[in-house]
């Protein structure tokens, strides 16, 4: 089963000083992707960077899109993160709207996700 790996798993393994590429290149032995919003906040990461910051996650992250394929926001995902929308609602159980759209993408691929946030994740049915 492929795997969509959250924005989490990156700013987690940046924050325990792992060296991200040696860890990204170890798990592209088994098939990943990224959901289009993870690619999104990725790229604010490389914006926010101030200058002497900016190449070097500029490169981590087009190096990412190059090993990765990124998932685009599709109608039979937007389907899927309509229906969980609803049913979360319904439940009291919100979970972040990027987080719901990543969710969406691994449901309507069959995928899992690679995810720090197991919380969050966690209240989405499948």
């Amino acid at each position: 089963m492929a795997r969509l790996i959250d924005a989490s798993v990156f700013i987690e393994l940046k924050r325990q000083g792992c060296p991200l590429g040696d860890t990204v290149a170890e798990a592209l032995n088994v098939p990943y992707a990224l959901a289009s919003i993870t690619a999104a906040e990725l790229l604010f990461g490389v914006e926010r960077a101030d200058t002497s910051e900016r190449r070097r996650r500029s490169e981590f992250v087009e190096t990412m899109f190059a090993e990765l394929q990124v998932v685009p926001l599709d109608l039979a995902i937007a389907r899927t993160h309509a229906r969980l929308w609803a049913q979360l609602e319904s439940n009291g159980a919100r979970i972040s709207p990027y987080d719901l759209i990543v969710a969406a993408t691994a449901v309507a691929r069959g995928y899992s996700v690679l995810t720090f946030n197991v919380r969050e994740f966690e209240r989405v049915p499948n």
